[in-house]
């Protein structure tokens, strides 16, 4: 009966863990999709810094004769700004503050995943512990049951070689401590980031931040398909 009684709590637990995992997932989900908003304001700001940025056209002869034959209050105007449509300018300051906001909104929400993904992963190390010690307490009591169940876990591992298995929750704490690592790393890269635009830098430096933000170097493909195959 206790065994029976053991196997249900490890069930029930394993069960848990799997929630769990699935939540974390849902949170992943979420953050790559925050990624992906905010590469476009990463875009958006490039764009409108460089027309900001861009400098007055070079007239030529001929172009200067057309212009001194239509000396309108409108071509004036606009000869006098060194041949930039004024109103592009504004638009462009406009963007650029609208995209400043984008940022903050994005590391403001991507603070409260991350730490909503720490918490998930406290509460898989609680199951993981509860199994440890549920296991631990039935192999104390029943030492002899404890060796045979050794034994078929032994003989479990070797079909499980073979055919596949479902994660266990070691499997489920395991990866998702992983999956946090590069997490944290692709937050910390994306806060430095957002940090130096203030600064309004070079369009060398936006080229190259554009550039790290789609590659993304701390996040493994792999782990994240592997991880996928979890959820069941």
């Amino acid at each position: 009966m206790d065994n029976v009684e053991n196997n249900e709590v490890v069930s029930d637990l394993d069960e848990r863990a799997s929630q769990i995992f699935s939540d974390f997932m849902v949170r992943i989900t979420k953050f790559e999709e925050l990624v992906s908003v905010g590469s476009r304001f990463l875009g958006g700001f490039h764009q409108h810094l460089e027309l900001l940025r861009k400098r007055p056209l070079q007239i030529s002869e001929v172009v200067d004769g057309v212009l001194k034959a239509n000396q309108t209050t409108r071509v004036k105007a606009y000869v006098k700004s060194g041949c930039i449509n004024v109103n592009d300018g504004v638009q462009s300051v406009i963007k650029l503050n609208e995209c400043q906001i984008g940022f903050q909104e994005h590391i403001s929400r991507a603070k409260e995943l991350l730490y909503e993904v720490e918490c998930l992963m406290d509460a898989v190390l609680k199951v993981l512990h509860s199994v440890s010690e549920t296991t631990f307490k039935y192999e104390v009591k029943h030492p002899t049951d404890g060796l045979v169940a050794h034994q078929a876990k032994l003989e479990k591992e070797e079909m499980e070689s073979v055919y596949p298995r479902k994660p266990s929750v070691s499997d489920y704490a395991t990866m998702m401590g992983s999956m946090y690592i590069m997490l944290k790393q692709d937050y910390i890269m994306q806060e430095k980031i957002i940090s130096s635009l203030e600064l309004y830098p070079s369009s060398e430096e936006l080229e190259s931040y554009s550039l790290m933000w789609t590659l993304r170097p701390y996040i493994k493909d792999e782990i994240i398909h592997e991880a996928w195959r979890y959820i069941r």
